[in-house]
């Protein structure tokens, strides 16, 4: 896949590391102001694309019929969709393409096919903005920027599950078929992710785009008679930078809804197994306690911790897996949570009791994905259920401890 680099340097390779702890530092003085009455103003702000689009569906009739609520069950919203003839399935994505583009419960293929109208129409929206005198130079660059990403997206072979255009943008690929996926893997990315940042030409693996679609390809490698499918899901309103949203769950929290939602609506009952990295693990750890049973695994990779002191805190029946490079800086953030700033205990401590994984050949924080590191074939490994064949941090294989022949299989 090529792409258009379009964002400034990721934070990814040397963030300060004195912020962090400035910030556990102030975590006294942060209650204190919560509890003082000191509140965050507020700007009205008009509807966004998406809001707008599912504000016309709730009007909207086919065939005399009203619409279902678009927030409704996606099991119901799946039959509603069933019971309907192809062409009018179409005239909804056609009329509604963001609302159906982002609607959980709608068959997969049309969502495709909504989302692919979605983004012809932001492109437009965008070659506009770079027209009008209005905006400043900056403001003009920025569209251009995102007319590249937008016309890369549209490119025919991509399989674009969610896509919001509002503010810095969401967006959620699949690789593979995700309907009749014997296996299925979400890759769930961190801060500064956003529109812009969803795939990269340099460091193209450290991007949400290029570590599904290495993943995918390594787990086709792992088990070629495995059916999988990868989902690049950067359908999260992450952190920017190193910053107080960085250092406390507020962002996670609100991914983790939309991850569930996510899980809960995929099609079929393959199992499903999240890769999570950097602040993605935080999403991952706020999310674990309501995920279905479908969820197998959760792995976190360069992780500042997920809210828990140990994984059984989590409240999962997921296998919790952790790898840290010995080369990542994340390593020196504090591990603790302290008046809400933080993330709690190291995953890759004893004490916290994840199966520690070998992260071998992964460079620094962002190498994790790279083909022909031993963190990829990790993460391949788990991804098609191949659990004995992977390696682990520890000579004397302890993240295999209690792994049966027929969990390695995929079974239990």
């Amino acid at each position: 896949m090529t792409s258009f680099d379009t964002s400034p340097q990721l934070f990814e390779t040397s963030p300060g590391l004195n912020v962090w702890r400035a910030l556990l530092a102030l975590a006294v003085v942060f209650v204190m102001l919560a509890t003082t009455g000191w509140t965050a103003l507020r700007t009205q702000r008009a509807a966004t694309p998406l809001a707008a689009s599912v504000g016309a569906w709730e009007h909207g009739r086919i065939d005399g019929r009203r619409l279902p609520d678009a927030r409704t069950a996606p099991a119901r919203l799946a039959r509603f969709f069933a019971s309907l003839t192809e062409g009018q399935r179409a005239h909804l994505a056609r009329r509604y393409p963001l609302a159906v583009g982002n609607m959980n419960g709608a068959p997969v293929e049309l969502r495709y096919r909504a989302n692919r109208v979605a983004l012809g129409q932001a492109r437009r929206a965008e070659l506009e903005r770079m027209r009008d005198s209005r905006l400043s130079p900056a403001g003009q660059q920025e569209a251009g920027r995102r007319v590249h990403r937008l016309e890369s997206l549209l490119k025919p072979g991509r399989h674009i599950l969610a896509f919001d255009p509002d503010g810095s943008g969401r967006v959620a690929e699949v690789f593979g078929d995700l309907d009749r996926a014997d296996r299925v893997s979400v890759v769930v990315p961190g801060v500064d992710t956003d529109l812009l940042t969803f795939q990269r030409s340099e460091r193209r693996y450290a991007a949400p785009a290029g570590m599904a679609e290495a993943l995918y390809a390594a787990e086709r490698r792992a088990s070629p008679s495995t059916r999988t499918a990868v989902i690049a899901w950067a359908d999260y309103t992450a952190p920017s930078g190193l910053g107080m949203d960085a250092a406390t769950a507020m962002r996670a929290d609100a991914g983790a809804v939309r991850l569930n939602a996510l899980v809960r609506a995929l099609p079929g009952r393959a199992p499903v197994s999240l890769f999570c990295h950097s602040y993605g693990s935080v999403v991952c750890g706020r999310a674990a306690r309501a995920l279905p049973a479908r969820v197998t695994d959760i792995t976190v990779a360069g992780s500042p911790g997920m809210r828990a002191a140990r994984a059984s805190q989590l409240r999962t029946s997921a296998r919790v897996w952790a790898m840290r490079d010995a080369d990542d800086w994340i390593q020196d953030v504090p591990y603790l949570e302290v008046g809400g700033l933080g993330h709690g205990a190291d995953p890759v401590s004893a004490a916290f009791g994840a199966r520690v994984l070998s992260a071998r050949g992964a460079e620094g924080h962002s190498g994790y994905f790279v083909p022909g590191t031993e963190s990829l074939a990790n993460f391949a490994e788990i991804g098609v259920g191949s659990y004995r064949s992977v390696a682990c941090a520890h000579e004397s294989g302890t993240c295999q401890a209690g792994l049966s022949a027929a969990t390695s299989a995929g079974r239990a």
